[in-house]
């Protein structure tokens, strides 16, 4: 366990180490993700590491460093930064319990062949949409599969951090405390001073239909400006009320193997497991449906529904290539 730590720690530095440097060589606005002291942002860097049901936070800080990364202009020190990057990603992978659990069910994957797909246009930026139920490897799926194919990635933490960032920088706030985390696992209350505020932020509306409103601007111009994959916040119904090209993907799996994936990684007993998928997948259709007014999952709404049971992460990832590769050729 003490060397655990030891290359927790050392992880911890080198990533660190990395936020600041291509921090330095961007130059961006935004800031750097971590702004805590190097003390603190080490000590939380290893905690996340060392607690296994938390590693999608570190995924997406790690996914932020990796999008700013790839906008630097000089080609040595962009190529130094995701040189860096990828051999952090690789470490990671030594570490006890920071791989992606795998969702393949052995049996379900031997009855499944290949298939062939469609085209896109191929002017248009590279921007994949992918809807997922919990517990269906969807996060990883998307994170790997970004990448692989060296593109952002963005989930609800990163949209999370970005418009709160630019919501501090647009009132000048410097106070953690006005901004209501968001939670999606339960509600927080509202002080009468936070509601004072958002009613002028927010120009009357709630909290939740700002945030959503300005989530699809941020979501549409990064679609109209760089490849990019984009995790759940309904961007594949808002990129088509938009008309922009976009392929749309939604990743399930049978409930019992979902289940033994959630006991797995978030190493809860079988009561707890069946309650938070069933609680997640609720909120996942609420939040889907009264934005859109589609109905979540259905399978028409898709380009392409997978079962990740029948594949694994890795196999669905290449699945997910052989679409794209196939819609270019075509």
């Amino acid at each position: 366990m003490a060397n655990n730590k030891d290359m927790y720690i050392e992880l911890a530095n080198r990533i660190y180490d990395l936020d600041g440097e291509v921090y330095k060589c961007v130059g961006s606005s935004l800031g750097r993700t971590f702004t805590g002291s190097r003390e603190n942002t080490i000590r939380a860097l290893s905690m996340l590491m060392y607690t296994k049901p938390d590693g999608h936070l570190l995924r997406s800080e790690l996914a932020l460093i990796s999008n700013m990364a790839r906008t630097i202009k000089n080609k040595e020190d962009k190529s130094r930064m995701m040189t860096e990057y990828n051999e952090i990603l690789k470490a990671m992978e030594q570490l006890p319990d920071m791989s992606a659990t795998d969702i393949v069910n052995a049996e379900r994957m031997a009855l499944n062949p290949a298939a062939h797909w469609d085209k896109v246009d191929e002017n248009a930026h590279l921007v994949i949409c992918i809807s997922r139920t919990q517990g269906s490897a969807g996060n990883d799926i998307g994170f790997e599969l970004a990448d692989k194919l060296h593109i952002n990635y963005y989930d609800s933490e990163i949209f999370e951090q970005v418009l709160k960032r630019q919501e501090e920088e647009k009132f000048h706030i410097k106070e953690k405390e006005c901004f209501t985390e968001f939670d999606k696992y339960g509600k927080k209350r509202e002080t009468l001073k936070s509601k004072l505020q958002n009613m002028y932020r927010y120009h009357g509306l709630n909290r939740e239909d700002a945030i959503f409103f300005n989530m699809s601007d941020l979501i549409c111009n990064l679609a109209r400006t760089e490849d990019c994959i984009i995790v759940g916040r309904c961007a594949d119904i808002i990129l088509r009320n938009n008309y922009i090209p976009h392929i749309s993907l939604f990743i399930s799996a049978p409930f019992e193997v979902r289940l033994q994936y959630m006991m797995n990684v978030r190493e809860m007993d079988q009561k707890t497991a069946v309650k938070f998928l069933k609680k997640m997948d609720r909120q996942h259709k609420k939040y889907y449906e009264f934005y859109t007014s589609e109905k979540w999952g259905t399978p028409e709404n898709y380009d392409l529904c997978i079962n990740s049971a029948n594949y694994g992460i890795k196999e669905t990832i290449e699945i997910i290539e052989r679409l794209i590769i196939n819609r270019k050729k075509a």
